[in-house]
């Protein structure tokens, strides 16, 4: 006589068996990638890069579909709510594990139950600028000169994004009392930054590499690794500062009940693009850091940023306008 038991483990070795031969003939028909911001910025332009060669790897077309608003939200849950059967996935990046801690108990989804993580992709490091007219040439001298005068100002592109933590980690890890000046952008807040209306800030290696370069900024160290656009500048740690590491991350992601064959599939599409030449060449050549993990790599790095910003975020008492 069968048993419950028996019936139940029938069943799921049933499911298990069509999830395996639908994974066998997936994907049949092309793939949608949202990106929850409008096209143009970095998160867009990785997503295009990955979904040229992912449709490689594939043999199936992928197609960006951007969804900007509320802060990543809202095409973060058009992931979310999508049919889970591989062929809707979605580009995230450092906002999705920010904003559970920022929009705490508001958010429209559950980072971590409403997804089904496939691949961190790539890392993209800050690099830690001050103006030139500051007299500091390292993370040590620019700390020891912000004891001396408190007030320094940085600039941040927004409320909440990686720049702005990274302003209140340095705070926060060094007792320094530096003041945020927000700005509605990266543009603008490098544009004072440059004009010296502000004295420090943070920023991805594209967008400063050229002002590095032509002496209006100085770098005194990465956040995250190092880069090959800037070789000969150090790591906050290497530099003898912890507590500072608001790299910012991308990782590809479907609905949370997308078959595990598909998800397993689509990470392993993810990380050969991302590791491999001529993509990873490209990607490097921008300032990404390619990674390509498995699924529990990312879910991994969710977990634990999600835990660090929400941190970060209650000490420093930030609040979503």
């Amino acid at each position: 006589m069968l048993t419950r038991r028996d019936l139940i483990a029938g069943v799921g070795a049933a499911a298990l068996c069509s999830h395996r031969a639908y994974a066998q003939d997936y994907p049949s028909k092309p793939i949608r990638m949202i990106v929850p911001y409008p096209a143009g910025g970095g998160t867009d332009t990785l997503a295009r890069l990955m979904a040229t060669r992912i449709d490689t790897e594939l043999k199936q077309s992928v197609v960006v579909d951007n969804r900007g608003g509320g802060a990543s939200q809202v095409g973060t849950q058009a992931i979310a709510t999508a049919i889970p059967d591989g062929y809707t996935i979605g580009m995230i990046d450092s906002a999705f594990t920010i904003n559970p801690g920022l929009f705490a108990g508001k958010l429209p989804y559950d980072t971590l139950k409403d997804f089904a993580f496939a691949s961190l992709v790539a890392t993209t490091p800050l690099v830690f600028v001050v103006h030139p007219s500051v007299p500091a040439s390292t993370p040590q001298e620019l700390i020891a000169l912000a004891r001396q005068k408190p007030g320094m100002t940085y600039a941040v592109p927004g409320l909440g994004t990686p720049v702005h933590l990274a302003g209140e980690q340095l705070r926060q890890s060094t007792g320094i009392d530096i003041v945020s000046v927000p700005y509605r952008g990266a543009g603008p807040s490098i544009a004072d930054f440059i004009a010296g209306v502000v004295q420090i800030t943070f920023a991805t290696v594209p967008a400063i590499l050229e002002h590095v370069r032509a002496g209006r900024a100085r770098a005194l160290a990465m956040v995250g690794d190092r880069s090959p656009l800037l070789p000969d500048v150090p790591t906050m740690v290497e530099a003898g500062i912890n507590g500072v590491d608001a790299a910012l991350m991308f990782g590809i992601v479907a609905p949370a009940a997308t078959p595990q064959p598909i998800v397993d599939r689509l990470s392993a599409a993810a990380a050969v693009s991302a590791t491999t030449d001529p993509l990873r060449s490209r990607l490097q050549a921008l300032g990404f850091v390619p990674i390509g993990s498995n699924p529990e790599g990312l879910r991994t790095r969710v977990v634990t940023e999600i835990a660090k910003w929400s941190k970060i975020i209650e000490t420093a008492n930030i609040k979503p306008n």
